[in-house]
């Protein structure tokens, strides 16, 4: 396997005056640590660092740094563990590496690519993506560069578990088998018009404001009978008597007020 070869010089102070003056310098602060050694401050360029990054692998290129001190040259295999980007110019501002051994296995995540288009999704279903990056352990050497899942058979109501994935030599995936990756839904829509098809007014429910209580034995939506009275509040009802602004109550305020 081909390392990505990144030269770095140690720092002689660290903290934040020391990151800053190596920033004013041009160089990118870093630090190396990992299998119980003292971690070590380092400065390299920036740019040869982007140029070195697997454009597969990205974040898991594996390096061989270059460490120069007191006129001393040790190369150290080392992955990225994090880095900081600054919200401006989305420049790296500083990198954490970790030591690795091409023995060791490694934890990092790769990303899932799915294949195909379910069926489930021709017939009016949803696909749903849990995972678009798994996690993973394997020696460095044997990191894939990502994980390819097809979900073309799947219908809806299917998924696609950790325990179906095919994975390279080497490689373990960091979840439980029964976990789902991939799965076929049923649209919202449907689930809501059948929610709202079953739903039936609880026993005992009032009528909806301003609609009229039928009488008893009436059919439901049937017209009041001949000659019985309008119910309360109905359109076109006469007022009840003394109710506030019907004609009776006002005619006997007139004749108090003579």
């Amino acid at each position: 396997m081909d390392f990505a070869k990144v030269s770095t010089e140690i720092r002689p102070l660290s903290g934040k005056g020391a990151a800053h003056r190596a920033r004013a310098a041009g160089k990118l602060p870093a630090v190396l640590y990992g299998h119980k050694a003292e971690p070590l401050s380092l400065a390299l360029d920036p740019v040869m660092l982007i140029k070195a990054l697997d454009k597969d692998r990205k974040r898991n290129t594996v390096f061989s740094l270059s460490v120069q001190s007191d006129g001393k040259v040790e190369d150290v295999t080392a992955m990225i563990r994090d880095v900081q980007i600054d919200p401006m110019s989305r420049k790296p501002v500083h990198v954490d590496f970790i030591r690795v051994s091409l023995d060791e296995m490694v934890k990092v995540t790769i990303p899932v690519v799915l294949l195909g288009i379910p069926v489930g999704v021709t017939d009016g279903g949803n696909l749903h993506q849990s995972y678009r990056n798994l996690p993973i352990t394997a020696k460095p050497a044997d990191i894939p560069t990502k994980i390819e899942m097809d979900v073309t058979a799947l219908k809806i109501g299917d998924a696609l578990h950790a325990s179906d994935l095919k994975l390279p030599p080497g490689v373990k995936v960091m979840l439980d088998a029964k976990e789902a990756l991939a799965s076929v839904v049923a649209p919202r829509a449907e689930k809501v018009e059948e929610v709202a098809a079953g739903a039936v007014p609880a026993e005992g429910a009032a009528p909806a404001e301003g609609a009229a209580a039928a009488a008893p034995g009436a059919a439901p939506g049937a017209a009041p009978a001949a000659g019985a009275p309008a119910a309360a509040g109905a359109k076109g009802a006469p007022a009840a008597p003394g109710a506030k602004g019907a004609p009776a109550a006002k005619k006997e305020s007139e004749k108090k007020g003579k």
